[in-house]
């Protein structure tokens, strides 16, 4: 078996107001103190989940390109002595499109990183500005050069179905991107997620998120236009050439296990779900104290298992073995899809089976939420 690894950097220069991740904004950063704990944390997860060689490396944030590069040569020594690495492992590090992050991608590529996901966002200053970025689109374009000079492969960020965006304005933006050559891209819809600041202005009123039925009417024409420009969605936000798909993100929607080190990281391993604390001072305390940053490990019941497994499966263009799945957890494939109602939205054009793989259609993608209960039992309990 093989094994991914996500490490987590939850600092930031500033919080996006779209933001919901654990990302912090602090005046300095103890480097030193943070390389010693995230050293504790990593060896300490290597005792209970070792043994399997690494495929994928992910450094998530926050912004994991404002970490030293020597840090990140660092972690990745150690993550190599303690589980070994596979010959074609990706390592992906998140960055940001600024100048100064730019600067520093030659040495995070000779620490080991070779793969970027750049958080580009927007190709218009205006919507930079109003996403709360701090780089404009000509430092985007920049950084992008950058980066597509020092790392093998290279992912982009776009952020669409802002408030007011027509097809026209859109479809001139995507295609700008599609230009540049990148294998692989994220193309995500705005939405406004409870706690974070454009909750806040969407109830005071300030603006309006993009109705809903405009909304989808871009999400279609997205995975269009990528397809045509040889960039297929593989799942429902995520478009790359073959061979170019995000191994890591890959590996946690086909239901694999993987470690999580770092602020707010969560793991799975062994039908055990682990979370580290989520504020930075409070991980740091925990890994002085008890050795890790864990703040709860729980059992999985297989009903919660085989939710989630099919929940993250069907976001996939591929769907899901049923039988093969099945085995591997442990359940019955009546515990997984219902077939009845599998074969009523077949029917409808919006799923499909095909032997023991089940999956959902380009239709069905857009209403891939409300038919996940009826779909799936054991989904019902958690969609």
């Amino acid at each position: 078996m093989a094994r991914a690894l996500y490490i987590h950097w939850p600092f930031c220069l500033k919080k996006c107001p779209y933001c919901d991740f654990n990302s912090h904004v602090r005046a300095g950063v103890d480097v030193d103190l943070w390389r010693g704990a995230l050293l504790g944390d990593m060896a300490r997860e290597a005792e209970v989940a070792g043994g399997e060689t690494l495929t994928s490396i992910f450094f998530g944030g926050g912004t994991p390109s404002l970490m030293p590069p020597a840090l990140v040569a660092a972690l990745l020594a150690e993550a190599e002595r303690l589980w070994g690495f596979a010959p074609d492992i990706e390592i992906t590090l998140e960055a940001n499109p600024s100048s100064v992050e730019a600067g520093a991608f030659a040495d995070l590529a000779s620490a080991g990183v070779n793969r970027v996901s750049l958080g580009v966002q927007a190709l218009d200053d205006a919507a930079l500005r109003f996403l709360g970025r701090l780089h404009s689109a000509k430092e985007a374009v920049t950084a992008l050069a950058v980066a597509q000079r020092h790392f093998a492969r290279v992912s982009i960020d776009l952020i669409y179905a802002r408030p007011g965006q027509s097809a026209a304005a859109w479809e001139g933006e995507l295609g700008r991107a599609l230009g540049f050559g990148t294998s692989h891209m994220s193309l995500y819809q705005l939405t406004i997620e409870p706690g974070t600041h454009f909750a806040t202005y969407v109830r005071e009123g300030r603006f309006a998120p993009l109705a809903e039925d405009p909304a989808a009417d871009l999400f279609v024409l997205t995975r269009q236009i990528a397809a045509a420009r040889g960039l297929p969605a593989y799942e429902v936000s995520n478009h790359a050439g073959p061979g170019e798909e995000s191994r890591h993100n890959l590996a946690a929607w086909r239901y694999h296990d993987y470690c999580g080190i770092g602020p707010g990281a969560h793991g799975r391993r062994g039908g055990m779900a682990t979370v580290r604390h989520k504020k930075p001072e409070n991980w740091l305390a925990a890994v002085e104290r008890n050795g890790d940053g864990i703040a709860e490990t729980r059992s999985l019941p297989l009903p919660d298992r085989a939710a989630e497994a099919m929940l993250m499966g069907l976001r996939l263009a591929e769907g899901v073995d049923v039988a093969a799945l099945a085995v591997r957890l442990g359940a019955s494939p009546a515990m997984l899809v219902d077939p009845a109602k599998l074969a009523f939205y077949a029917g409808q054009g919006l799923a499909w089976q095909r032997g023991t793989r089940v999956g959902v259609t380009e239709a069905g993608m857009i209403v891939l939420d409300g038919m996940i209960a009826e779909l799936f039992p054991s989904a019902a309990h958690v969609a």
